[in-house]
């Protein structure tokens, strides 16, 4: 049995409606999980993704701004998700697939343009929401040994996650102190880095290109700012991954591009 998650941050769902249809007829997803949604939950389009053939639906938006949400053709049980960082803005949701597997699906705070906590609250915000998560995980790593976590995470950790890791040493996203503090989140239930299982870390590879670069494809300046993890349970069950570069240049893209992971799971 295999089980398709796909994330993506659509910059606005309601935009991305056709490329949505696209990339599941393409890929034959069985999961979706979207961040900046920029909906409010009355407002979503629930109607056009039942004719797409998901019929659960677990939403946490917002107008105008961030929003995640998960649209699954699997029957799920949505859990509770805590006030990050004391705030409703809308940057997580947790359900349990009827396979067992826990999806977390996450929009981590951009952190505005300033890396410097005491000069920029946006960035404050990013390092405290980074903080509580590591916390939150921590206290449950005995909890459900079989978990995904994806999003846009708004950090690309590696020096082959940037088109110029010397450049982007000072640039909120690419920080020593961010990526220090995603490390932290990442060894709170040894997460696997799918996307890395399968694509080496000696490759660029990226996944977020800005609107600013109308030629994008030509400079490349990439940042591999969305992930998917595993526990390592699910570490085995990791059959095919593909960050879908392609869709970057449809019509009216998001400046994120889809990640897929499919897990191949034991039957029963």
């Amino acid at each position: 049995m295999t089980v398709r998650i796909a994330t993506w941050n659509v910059n606005s769902v309601r935009l991305r409606l056709d490329a949505i249809a696209e990339l599941v007829k393409q890929w034959n997803i069985d999961v979706l999980c979207f961040q900046e949604t920029k909906v409010i939950n009355d407002a979503f389009p629930i109607k056009a993704f039942r004719r797409l053939g998901f019929d659960h639906c677990a939403l946490n938006g917002q107008k105008s701004y961030n929003g995640v949400a998960i649209l699954s053709r699997r029957a799920f049980e949505r859990r509770a998700e805590p006030a990050w960082c004391g705030k409703r803005d809308c940057r997580h949701l947790w359900v349990t697939l009827d396979v067992g597997i826990d999806v977390h699906n996450f929009y981590v705070p951009a952190g505005g343009d300033v890396p410097d906590p005491d000069l920029n609250d946006k960035f404050a915000h990013k390092l405290q929401f980074l903080e509580e998560m590591t916390d939150w995980f921590g206290k449950r790593r005995r909890r459900n040994p079989k978990s995904v976590l994806v999003g846009d995470l708004n950090i690309a950790p590696h020096e082959n996650d940037v088109w110029s890791h010397k450049q982007l040493l000072k640039v909120v996203s690419h920080t020593p102190v961010e990526v220090e503090a995603l490390t932290r989140l990442y060894r709170t239930r040894d997460w696997v880095d799918a996307v890395r299982h399968f694509v080496p870390h000696s490759e660029k590879l990226y996944s977020w290109w800005s609107y600013r670069s109308p030629r994008w494809q030509d400079s490349d300046r990439g940042r591999r700012l969305d992930h998917i993890w595993t526990t390592p349970a699910l570490k085995p069950h990791l059959s095919r991954l593909e960050v879908l570069r392609d869709v970057r240049g449809w019509e009216r893209p998001s400046d994120h591009v889809p990640i897929v992971v499919e897990l191949t799971l034991p039957k029963g």
